[in-house]
């Protein structure tokens, strides 16, 4: 099950540090696309965050794993958490706002409760798991808009394609609770960098042409900040945040991404979202409350309440 705990203030402080450096990564992005490729700039992401990770892994005195099955395992979870998801959201970033992006990036959630549901024994679909992913896959239709597939666009392909790398996302969460579980997550977040570096960068010299390291300043600073920050960084908070807050409150960080990454889209890039695409966000926000579940039980508990005094 769905592990939560009472979040104290610091796990509450880190949970919005997190859910601030994962929206701002859309935007930083959007700039490094204006000069590089999608894959491109997946390939320096995954790269130069795998070289950051595996100094903090020999930092902290972790082993490097020598077995050939624990690879195959970072290489599986490299393609479904990074090389699928990040390729597919940077393509489809060429072709929608960032804002958007990361409100089709908030329906992860959802299919990880479905895919969890048919792979891992203890995560079964209770009804209000099922009331909570029907609302947000309606937030997620009225995003997309019922037109598009008929329009089948290449605003129409990007948006499927975010979608499409949001459920690699949910893939990748059930793998590696399945075949990472028992490694220290520094060292696993290392490893599928690693197998992903080595997919993305000759992948992305065959797609978009020999690498180059002659880049704008600006390239740089959003390169520096996705890999660095929003990665490399941004995987060590996560794992943090898991320890001190379960799995159940750290799924709150998806509420505030968006938010995030719609202001600085607005604010820097002159991005303006539609009125579909906000009420789409608030009902995927209203699933993933009753996802969460702790709502419902404030409500009965403050009926308890009310019905013992009266």
């Amino acid at each position: 099950m769905v592990e939560q705990r009472n979040m104290s203030n610091r796990a509450w402080a880190e949970l919005l540090l997190l859910g601030l450096i994962w929206g701002a990564s859309f935007f930083s992005i959007a700039i490094a696309l204006r000069e590089v490729g999608a894959l491109t700039s997946v390939a320096h992401r995954v790269g130069w965050a795998a070289v950051l990770l595996w100094i903090v892994v020999l930092w902290r005195g972790h082993r490097v794993p020598r077995n050939a099955a624990v690879w195959m395992s970072f290489l599986g979870m490299g393609i479904f958490n990074n090389v699928l998801p990040f390729s597919l959201m940077a393509w489809g970033q060429l072709h929608i706002e960032t804002g958007l992006t990361s409100i089709l990036n908030a329906a992860t959630a959802l299919f990880g409760v479905l895919v969890a549901a048919m792979f891992l024994r203890d995560e079964r679909l209770t009804m209000r798991k099922a009331a909570g992913t029907a609302l947000g896959f309606a937030g997620v239709a009225t995003v997309i808009g019922y037109g598009a597939v008929a329009a089948f666009d290449l605003r129409s392909l990007g948006q499927i394609a975010v979608i499409a790398g949001t459920i690699s996302y949910a893939f990748a969460s059930v793998w590696g609770r399945i075949r990472l579980a028992e490694l220290p997550p520094e060292v696993a977040a290392a490893g599928m960098l690693t197998c992903s570096a080595i997919i993305t960068l000759p992948t992305a010299w065959i797609v978009d042409g020999p690498l180059t390291l002659a880049l704008q300043r600006e390239t740089w600073l959003s390169i520096g900040y996705y890999a660095g920050a929003a990665t490399a960084g941004a995987y060590l908070l996560y794992y943090r945040i898991l320890a001190m807050a379960g799995a159940g409150n750290l799924m709150l960080v998806t509420l505030l991404i968006p938010p995030v990454a719609i202001a600085l889209g607005a604010l820097f890039l002159g991005e303006t979202l539609e009125g579909q695409d906000l009420i789409g966000f608030a009902l995927i926000a209203l699933g993933l409350v009753v996802l969460d579940g702790r709502a419902l039980r404030m409500v009965r508990g403050a009926q308890a309440t009310s019905r013992q005094r009266s």
